[in-house]
This record gives structure tokens, sequence and C-alpha cells, in this order.
């Protein structure tokens, strides 16, 4: 029989899911997060989840990684378990169930991350790879795929379930739903426009997606499911390969590159937060520390001056 906890759990997942538009990879990560603290904690009620026992959790989640020896869990890891459980104590006190207040836990401090993006040259050379053996369906693909995650900054998943109608080619933007089922506006510029006109253009299928899985033995003539988000990066990757950039390239890192062009032409930090679809401004931060011009023109005015 499941234990007064694991119901609550249940309950808030489905909160999430139903009322809050949650994905179902965050409801997945919920799910492990609340049922890996609840098994620690052995099944307690909610009144006696204390400050104690989350101290004692913090110091086994610092201290272990079950299954694994001779390691630890990650700071950011430690703090997707916190962040997990403040937002379940959250769902407990709206529904007046007794239980610790969610401000009592603090998240870990962690180290400022680092971002990785593409300089000019490399994302020249990126996006000219899937050309190098001509213009075949799957080429065009390719470069429209990469042309529009570079020019609307979009994730991997929202860029995956693009389908055609959504997009107006006429007006250069559209509106996509990100985290949190959140609606933004993004943007194509010329060359995006180009390459999705090309592509479109050269395929024969009547399938609703933007971007689908091609065989090419097939050359396009049948429908086809949507080109998956694991497919993108595996293509990304090989074309990162191709390009002789050494350093890892993913989606994301032509999302991160994205929003370090934008800064570094003088875009403000707020509009940025808007294109990207961040819910706090505290994410988009990140991006400052490699885009500021006024302190590498500082540096070059007053650094290595002889009197």
């Amino acid at each position: 029989m499941p234990s007064q906890l694991n119901k609550f759990i249940t309950d808030f997942l489905e909160y999430l899911e139903v009322e809050r538009g949650r994905s179902t990879r965050t409801i997945r990560n919920y799910d492990f997060y609340l049922h890996r603290f609840a098994n620690w904690a052995k099944h307690p009620a909610p009144p006696n989840i204390t400050d104690d026992l989350i101290r004692r959790f913090r110091l086994w989640l610092n201290r272990s990684v079950p299954g694994r020896l001779d390691s630890t869990i990650k700071k950011n890891t430690q703090n997707y378990h916190l962040i997990a459980l403040r937002t379940f104590l959250k769902y407990l006190a709206r529904r007046d169930i007794k239980s610790l207040s969610p401000d009592k836990i603090e998240l870990a401090k962690t180290q400022s991350r680092l971002v990785a993006f593409l300089e000019d040259e490399e994302l020249e050379r990126i996006l000219k790879a899937p050309l190098t053996n001509g213009e075949d369906l799957i080429a065009l693909r390719d470069r429209a795929i990469l042309e529009t995650l570079f020019s609307t900054g979009l994730r991997v998943s929202e860029l995956a379930n693009l389908k055609i109608d959504e997009i107006n080619l006429k007006r250069d933007e559209f509106t996509v739903r990100g985290k949190g089922d959140k609606p933004r506006v993004v943007f194509l510029s010329d060359s995006a426009k180009e390459w999705l006109k090309k592509y479109l253009n050269k395929r024969q299928d009547t399938s609703p997606y933007m971007f689908i899985c091609h065989d090419r033995a097939k050359l396009g003539r049948e429908d086809s499911g949507p080109i998956t988000p694991r497919s993108i990066e595996r293509m990304v990757q090989y074309y990162s390969k191709a390009a002789g950039i050494t350093k890892r390239i993913t989606p994301h890192t032509l999302r991160h590159t994205f929003a370090t062009d934008l800064l570094r032409n003088g875009a403000d930090i707020r509009s940025v937060q808007s294109l990207l679809g961040h819910a706090s401004i505290t994410t988009t931060q990140v991006y400052t520390h490699i885009t500021n011009k006024q302190l590498k023109d500082i540096h070059k005015k007053f650094h290595g001056k002889k009197n």
C-alpha cells in the first residue's frame, strides 16, 4: 500500500502535468528526485519533514552516489533534488498540508557556469558543412536546421516539434511554446528564411512537420515523422567535426552563440531574456561576462601604458 507521502507526490506530479503544463521530462525528473528523497527518508508523513531531516538528506547527497563507488553527486544535481523538494513543499502549503516551509531550503553554492559558443569563423564553417557534397534533400534540411537554430535561439526540443503551418515565412517571425508552455516570438534571418524555403521546395511529402526524417532511398517522397532531438544533436556534432571544430558542439551551443551575438552587437539583457524564453533574468546573465565590451575597452585604454 503506497505511503501518504507517495500519494502526495503522485498528486503533485499530476498537478504539474495538468495545471502547470510542465514537460514530460521535467515531471520524470521531479518523480525521480522526490522518490529518491522519500525512499531515503523512509516515507515520512509531511509534518515529519523537518529542517534536520533535510540537512541530513543534503549530507547524504553530498557524500555518496547510490550505485557508484568513489564518486559524489555534482552540486548542480544536488540542487535539482532541492528544487524539486522546495516546489513540492510549496504545493503542500497551497493545499494547507502541514510540513516544512519551502523557504527553509537553501540551494548549495555552485561555480559560475562557463558558456561555450562559436566564434564567427567557426559558425561560418559549420553552417557550410552540410553542403560539401551538394544540395540534396538531407543537406538542405541540415543547413536549414543549423540556420534556424542560430537565427532563433530555439531549444532543440522546440525546433524538433515545429510544424510548417506555425512558421510565417512572409513576416519572418513565428510564435513558439517553450518551457512551461509559455509562448514567445522568435525571428528568422534572411539566410534562415532562404534555406527553409529551399528545403521546403525540395520536399515532395505531405508531413506537417518542418523538419522530418528522410530515407535517402525514398528521396523524401513518403511521409515521415519529425526528426528527434537526439538526431539533431548527432547531426550538429557530425558537422562540427567535419568543419574542423575541436571543442564539443551541441544544438545548445548554437543557442549560446545566438545570445552572445546579440549582446556583443549591443542588445540589452532584458530583450535577450525574452528572445531566449528565460523565466528569470539570472539565467540570462550567464552571458554577460563574455560580452562586456565596456570592460574590454577599459582594458585596451588603460592597460600596459608607459608613463
